[in-house]
């Protein structure tokens, strides 16, 4: 049985090669991510694809797809090969990191969180998007290499125990509940890639930035009955401990 990892490079290395690069203000993370850029110099995004949210000059990217390091840096990002569950970077290394559609496809979530706290600053914000509701499984997900779907009411806790707090939250994704609908994109991303990348880059990515709907953030997690996908705006714990520690030192 093939890894997730293999399944993620087989599908996102010819996905990205025949892709177009798109910008991070045209999409509607861009309001919440302009808003965190004054108080974060230093930030991360990993596993952006060429669908970048946040400003590709100076910020660091990793990723798995090699199209993807060659054309973030050659837009001004900094941009690494590396595994999301092995980032190079030192501890607190970053005010702001963003996984949008990532975690998901990792067999071992833990250690990504453990990651992600771990590169952070203590204060820093962790923004990312999952799909939630094991029962929405499809096809989609399989092909694509998800690992899981999350239930809401574990998020809290999985988080918590990684020293992240959820401040708040809202509805996410642009993918289709129709189930038809999918299975035919489905087959022709197997039987007629190049006509699938052509229609997805030309017709279907743009209606669906055209039609976005704007975020609508509640604090904590919000009731995510009958949704397919969250976004989750997460700081890390500031320990009152470490403060103590460093002013002894001083």
């Amino acid at each position: 049985m093939q890894s997730s990892s293999t399944i993620n490079r087989a599908f996102y290395d010819v996905l990205w090669s025949e892709s177009l690069l798109i910008r991070p203000e045209r999409f509607n993370t861009w309001p919440l991510i302009s808003g965190l850029l004054p108080r974060a110099p230093e930030r991360l995004e990993i596993g952006p694809g060429l669908r970048p949210r946040l400003p590709i000059s100076g910020t660091f990217f990793v990723d798995i797809s090699p199209p993807v390091i060659e054309r973030l840096t050659a837009h001004g990002g900094i941009a690494l090969s590396a595994e999301i569950t092995d980032l190079p970077f030192d501890d607190g290394a970053f005010e702001l990191v963003c996984a949008f559609d990532v975690v998901e496809h990792t067999e071992d979530d833990r250690c990504v969180f453990s990651e992600v706290s771990r590169v952070l600053r203590a204060g820093g914000v962790f923004v990312f998007s999952v799909p939630v509701h094991a029962r929405y499984w499809t096809k989609f997900d399989e092909f694509v290499g998800h690992v899981r779907r999350y239930d809401p009411a574990d998020l809290p806790g999985l988080l918590a125990s990684h020293g992240l707090v959820i401040e708040k939250s809202a509805v996410y994704g642009m993918q289709s509940a129709n189930p038809r609908l999918l299975d035919v994109g489905l087959w022709f991303l197997k039987h007629k890639r190049r006509e699938a990348m052509w229609l997805y880059n030309r017709v279907l990515m743009p209606l669906g930035i055209f039609f976005q709907k704007r975020l609508k953030f509640l604090d904590g997690l919000i009731d995510a009955s009958g949704v397919d996908e969250i976004v989750l705006v997460c700081r890390k714990r500031i320990d009152p401990a470490a403060g103590s520690r460093q002013e002894l030192a001083a």
